[in-house]
């Protein structure tokens, strides 16, 4: 049940990106984050989010014996993307 709920997120997410991307282009998401406070506010909290993911998933991936290394660039360079995956993966390899 899990992995079914870590697959659809992945392709809710997927799918609402590729639309504001789509619309906005891939700058433009940001342009709306820094555009006032509520945004930045969002934009902060994701960024808080996703820096204890980051400490969690180092912590875990050193107890599993695999490399850090590739999760943290990829959810620096694509965000929560890089935390769905990285449960994705990790429910396989069990």
């Amino acid at each position: 049940m899990q992995k079914i709920i870590l697959w659809l997120a992945l392709m809710a997410l997927t799918a609402l990106t590729a639309v504001a991307v789509a619309n906005h282009g891939a700058i433009g998401i940001f342009q709306y984050q820094l555009a006032n406070f509520a945004g930045m506010q969002v934009l902060f909290d994701l960024v808080i989010a996703l820096a204890f993911f980051l400490v969690w998933m180092w912590h875990d991936t050193k107890k599993r014996g695999v490399s850090p290394w590739p999760w943290v660039v990829l959810t620096l360079i694509v965000g929560s993307f890089g935390p769905l995956i990285y449960f994705i993966v990790r429910q396989y390899k069990k």
